[in-house]
């Protein structure tokens, strides 16, 4: 799936947020109830204080708690610019993930190019 697509498909849902440069839009070990999907800017993902990998628009990010049992984060996400961002609560990406192949396949995706980046640095 495109960037584009993912970005159309975000811009479907009327749960927007926009944040500034700098806002923090979790914590890690935060309990999680929504995933994000970045419509337009950057976020930084960041794992005991250092960012880890950046993320833009068309992408992903905090689907890992509506997955894990716990729902807590397991990183801290920071707005690196401006930001739109669309909001997916679990009973929406549940939705989502069985209506919408190609958006289940793009959740895969995410996560098997974050393993891979950090394949490749340790």
């Amino acid at each position: 799936m495109s960037a584009e697509y993912t970005i159309e498909l975000f811009s479907k849902i009327s749960d927007n947020q926009t944040l500034k440069a700098g806002d923090v839009i979790f914590k890690a070990g935060d309990a999680g109830n929504v995933m994000y999907g970045i419509i337009s800017g950057t976020v930084a993902m960041q794992v005991e204080g250092k960012t880890v990998e950046t993320i833009e628009a068309g992408d992903v990010f905090g689907e890992g708690a509506l997955v894990n049992p716990d729902k807590l984060r397991r990183s801290t996400a920071i707005a690196q610019s401006d930001c739109e961002l669309a909001v997916l609560n679990e009973e929406r990406f549940k939705f989502l993930i069985e209506n919408t192949p190609t958006f289940a396949i793009d959740v895969m995706r995410s996560y098997s190019d974050r393993l891979q980046r950090f394949k490749h640095v340790i």
